[in-house]
């Protein structure tokens, strides 16, 4: 299986098919809970591939991942927290992504989380009918 590191650096070969040792692409890390075409450069190849949870939180508790989540949903990440044990930072705003080749983003997508209208944290009943999935995208 392969290893994936949150923050790497690549050896490229350069244009012309030779290998350039000091040639580095950084490689960043992203966790969020949603996806917009905006994020991704105008052409470029994605990947998709559905996570396990342990798998999900290996990827993004390794640390050096970026959080691009919105604040203003601090309900579900406090469900995330307490369901799956994972904690990343929470922006003061949302940050706006522009992914590059190399880089992954890992989405947590919730659904079957009402609204909060008047209220400000889910009942231990609609957390446990709520579905969670994760997937990581990864830009080429």
């Amino acid at each position: 299986m392969t290893k994936y590191f949150n923050s790497a650096i690549m050896l490229c070969w350069n244009e012309f098919g030779s290998f350039n040792p000091s040639a580095e692409v950084r490689m960043t890390t992203y966790f969020g809970f949603g996806i917009a075409p905006s994020m991704f450069p105008s052409n470029c190849i994605i990947r998709k591939e559905e996570l396990a949870v342990e798998r999900a939180k290996e990827v993004i508790g390794t640390g050096g991942v970026e959080s691009c989540l919105n604040p203003s949903h601090k309900a579900t990440i406090e469900v995330m927290t307490k369901r799956f044990g994972i904690e990343v930072e929470i922006p003061a705003k949302a940050p706006v992504v522009a992914l590059k080749s190399g880089d992954r983003l890992v989405v947590m997508g919730v659904s079957g989380l009402p609204r909060l209208e008047g209220r400000h944290e889910y009942t231990g009943e609609e957390i446990e009918k709520a579905r969670f999935a994760f997937h990581l995208f990864s830009v080429e």
